[in-house]
């Protein structure tokens, strides 16, 4: 099976800037914000090709301008840029805008600001459909709380991994983040299965400064 990786990274960065704002320092995106001397969006980038995958899409939006240059060392024919027209959309419409670009069947979806979670982490999420008995009819995701076969889809979102055509099924009917989609999902019967974290960093999505402050003393390169 083939499989796409599909990277958001379109956000409006306004918790970031608002934190960067009240401690004077200068505004910038989150994703250019640096780990060992590379910026944030970088390593979630090389974790996701090192899975490995058969492409990788990327999902730009608000301040472009800013992330491509930091990414623009990157040469690696799996990276495919798509840029949503217009900016302004929810999580789940960049993720669609990801998604009808995509060609694999199976679909790794993460967010750009979750650099800490682990390849290996991810190659399991993909393993696990690839090797499902219906990959039509799944999701593979990191779980919060719980872990094995779920009983709740709530407080659950990226990263995960679905087959494409599962994805294609729900994410057209949703402008909103992802987990309402993920509920509806669970409520119709799709079946969840959550894997534990390898340590509490793969958790943290970086949307205020005190999370960039606290991966970094701990952030292991891959």
């Amino acid at each position: 099976m083939i499989t796409s990786a599909i990277i958001t990274a379109a956000g409006q960065n306004r918790r970031m800037r608002e934190d960067l704002e009240k401690k004077g320092l200068p505004l910038k995106n989150k994703l250019i914000l640096e780990i060992k001397g590379k910026p944030l969006l970088q390593h979630t980038i090389r974790r996701v090709l090192n899975v490995p995958v058969d492409e990788c899409i990327l999902v730009v939006g608000h301040y472009q301008d800013e992330i491509l240059p930091a990414i623009s060392n990157i040469h690696d024919p799996r990276l495919k840029i798509i840029k949503n027209n217009p900016v302004d959309v929810p999580l789940a419409q960049s993720l669609y805008n990801g998604l009808k670009s995509a060609s694999g069947d199976i679909c790794l979806c993460i967010a750009g600001d979750q650099p800490t979670v682990k390849s290996n982490s991810l190659r399991k999420l993909k393993d696990k459909i690839i090797n499902s008995d219906n990959p039509d009819n799944m999701v593979s995701i990191m779980g919060r709380k719980t872990y094995g076969h779920l009983d709740s889809a709530e407080g659950l979102g990226m990263p995960f991994a679905s087959s494409r055509n599962l994805l294609l099924d729900y994410l057209p009917h949703y402008k909103s983040n992802l987990n309402p989609m993920l509920r509806k999902m669970f409520k119709e019967g799709v079946e969840f299965y959550g894997f534990p974290p390898e340590n509490k960093l793969e958790l943290i999505n970086i949307n205020h400064y005190k999370d960039y402050e606290l991966i970094l003393n701990d952030f292991k390169e891959e």
